[in-house]
């Protein structure tokens, strides 16, 4: 007997929100509805340690609107799950947006640990992957946030994970960010400056998670389905294409290199790109790179289903 579930993903950059009717019995998962809002709830806060207003309010209205589309699916309220991640995690006022979203919607954000969204991302990118026969376990699923990327390694379950603080939101405000607009393109002193975090930031991720024990690294989020789009020269952003695409490292390494010379026009101009992720995309290109070159992966394997998908497994009970 099917559930009908509702999972929300707020993160740094978007709000997502799956409606599904889920198998607990089998595993299996019916989309019902999948939708995503850029909102750039981590504004600044890498900076100030608070949510602006103006990110809160962006993010509200994506809730009011997400609020809609459950009521119409008829999801109980018991089987509603809301996860809220990096920004959230590292705010002062976080009780504002806590507050906020219980109005709306009539629950309680879970802001998880950086482990437990590991472990919700893990299974939803690899529970379509298990017996494939060129897709060998161990899996590491990097997912590639906006205020931090998880590093999860596993099989069947998960047996190492860690989640540091990188992401295409922070790097661009970090080391991008002049009087409030992003330098196009970046001088080389400032490509420098992200990839000295990265690197240091995967420096942490190896000491809990041995990143080169993988035989398929699996890429979630934004930066990576898009770097697939644009790999593709897709028309337009294509879910069935980029879903379970591979894109070599000599193509990561092209792209990142295209993105970083590029001014906010060119990038804009590209067919698959959101609006939301123009002046972001660079930095999380350059992400997956460094992640491909430490790891030694000869290519990724790019999922649409991630945490969001994790979430309404466990919204099912």
């Amino acid at each position: 007997m099917t559930v009908r579930v509702a999972a929300i993903d707020c993160g740094t950059n978007s709000i997502r929100l799956l409606v599904a009717d889920v198998d607990p019995a089998t595993g299996g998962l019916t989309d019902l509805d999948r939708r995503m809002r850029i909102v750039r709830l981590g504004q600044g806060v890498d900076r100030t340690g608070r949510l602006a207003p103006e990110a809160l309010e962006r993010t509200f209205a994506a809730c009011r609107e997400y609020a809609e589309v459950i009521g119409a699916h008829g999801v109980a309220p018991e089987h509603i799950r809301f996860v809220a991640t990096s920004a959230s995690r590292d705010a002062e006022n976080r009780d504002d947006f806590v507050n906020g979203v219980v109005a709306l919607l009539g629950v309680r954000p879970e802001v998880i640990s950086g482990a437990q969204e590991a472990e919700y991302s893990f299974t939803g990118a690899t529970r379509e992957l298990t017996g494939a026969p060129d897709l060998a376990a161990p899996y590491l699923v990097v997912d590639i946030g906006g205020g931090s990327t998880e590093f999860v390694l596993g099989d069947r379950e998960v047996t190492a994970a860690r989640s540091v603080d990188i992401g295409c939101v922070r790097m661009t405000e970090r080391h991008l960010l002049v009087d409030g607009a992003v330098v196009d393109p970046p001088t080389p002193e400032r490509v420098a400056a992200i990839i000295a975090d990265i690197d240091a930031a995967l420096d942490q991720a190896a000491a809990d998670v041995p990143l080169d024990r993988a035989c398929t690294l699996v890429g979630l989020a934004g930066s990576v389905t898009t770097i697939s789009a644009i790999a593709q020269d897709l028309p337009a952003y294509d879910p069935a294409a980029i879903h379970h695409s591979r894109v070599p490292v000599e193509r990561v390494r092209e792209i990142t290199g295209r993105l970083l010379a590029a001014t906010h026009a060119e990038r804009a101009a590209i067919p698959s790109m959101h609006e939301g992720r123009v002046d972001v995309i660079a930095s999380g290109a350059l992400v997956l790179l460094r992640i491909m070159e430490r790891t030694g992966a000869k290519e990724v394997v790019v999922s649409e289903h991630d945490i969001l998908d994790g979430i309404a497994f466990a919204a099912a009970g």
